[in-house]
């Protein structure tokens, strides 16, 4: 090696060498930052002057769930320092669900221990169970019959939802031809309900109750599959109103993937029942005549899946579209009426065997002939 290219590679060296160094100082610069910050956010107990934030604590939240739900609101930066505090605190194993008013410039103790305390707003007068599967029409029409609001005030408080306060409802594409852009998203549960409820602030506790079931796991889960949350809810909404057997969640989840994949129509009865019932399901059977209903949710007209959600789902099927089963199955009717069990084909000469021939000529047939008799 000459000496001229050992000194070009010796100043090479040593311009990287300075520069991990740099990199490595840039490095502990940030963490040490980092680090204080942290522990100023655990030990801190000053106040300051800040902004009231009001914060829903769901019923069972675990202490990661509050504390991400804090982090949402702005009133801490670390989850794991609030986290760290609360279990070595008096606090621990306190926390409350319900509504407070919490503010920025508080520490973290402050907020634990407002946060022990019973509901602020004044006690429980009522419950508001929202079943899986239910629409919005139908909580609406819960609320107006258990007077929280009137159905009109449910409705339009979900009409006036941004997406700047919720950043999930930017997975709702424009112009979609849907009922409401929040349905699949009202989360069901159980809701205290009292005095200080109002039409808005039931939606935002269902939206922010969506969000810690909907937590950081089950978006990177979605990401790793090409879905975003309207694509999970949509297909989770779907599995909702098939399926009441918990084993066959996952099953049916890929049914529909496999049909999604070979480009064939889902043929989802349920998605024909949402239009035709405005979002009620009171009509239980699916007449011929109603499969050829114009809308973009009928998926015996339409491929892919339906404009929207037709109802809110609960975590047992976002957890089956998150997780389906993989199979070559692609035909499923119900056996049994009382359980809902469903059997299941994977094609379609063994399905219409199944049903003893039935076919939906068959079903046009019996129909034209039972309006002759008539």
């Amino acid at each position: 090696m000459t000496p001229g290219k050992f000194s070009v590679k010796l100043v090479k060296f040593m311009i990287g060498l300075v520069a991990l160094i740099a990199l490595g100082m840039i490095i502990m610069d940030r963490y040490k930052e980092y680090k204080e910050a942290y522990n100023a956010e655990l030990t801190n107990t000053s106040t300051t002057a800040g902004q009231d934030v009001k914060v829903v604590i769901p019923e069972n939240a675990s202490v990661k769930e509050i504390a991400h739900i804090l982090y949402r609101k702005g009133l801490i930066k670390y989850e794991g320092a609030f986290v760290d505090r609360l279990q070595s605190s008096q606090f621990r194993g306190e926390l409350k669900h319900g509504t407070y008013t919490l503010n920025t410039g508080m520490n973290t103790l402050e907020m634990m221990e407002i946060m022990s305390k019973e509901d602020e707003t004044g006690g429980v007068i009522q419950k508001l169970v929202v079943p899986e599967g239910f629409t919005i029409d139908q909580i609406a029409a819960r609320c107006e019959k258990l007077d929280i609001c009137t159905a009109d005030e449910f409705i339009n408080a979900c009409k006036s939802v941004t997406r700047t306060k919720f950043p999930f409802l930017e997975d709702v594409p424009n112009g979609v031809p849907v009922r409401y852009r929040l349905e699949g998203y009202l989360f069901p549960a159980t809701y205290d309900i009292t005095k200080d409820t109002t039409a808005e602030s039931l939606v935002y506790w269902m939206l922010d109750t969506f969000m810690v079931y909907y937590d950081d796991e089950r978006q990177a889960r979605a990401e790793e599959l090409g879905l975003n949350s309207y694509q999970v809810v949509n297909m989770a909404a779907m599995i909702e109103r098939e399926c009441r057997v918990a084993d066959e969640r996952p099953v049916i989840a890929g049914v529909i993937n496999n049909r999604l994949k070979d480009d064939m129509l889902l043929q989802i009865d349920s998605t024909v029942l949402y239009p035709i019932t405005k979002g009620m399901y009171d009509k239980e059977e699916v007449l011929y005549e109603d499969l050829e209903v114009e809308s973009r949710f009928n998926t015996y007209k339409y491929k892919g899946l339906p404009a929207g959600p037709i109802c809110n789902p609960g975590i047992a099927c976002i957890d089956a579209v998150l997780y389906p089963m993989e199979h070559d199955y692609y035909y499923y009717h119900i056996v049994d009426e009382e359980s809902g069990e469903h059997a299941f084909y994977r094609n379609y000469e063994d399905h219409e065997n199944s049903v003893n021939g039935v076919t939906v000529e068959d079903m046009k047939r019996e129909e034209e002939e039972s309006e002759e008799e008539e």
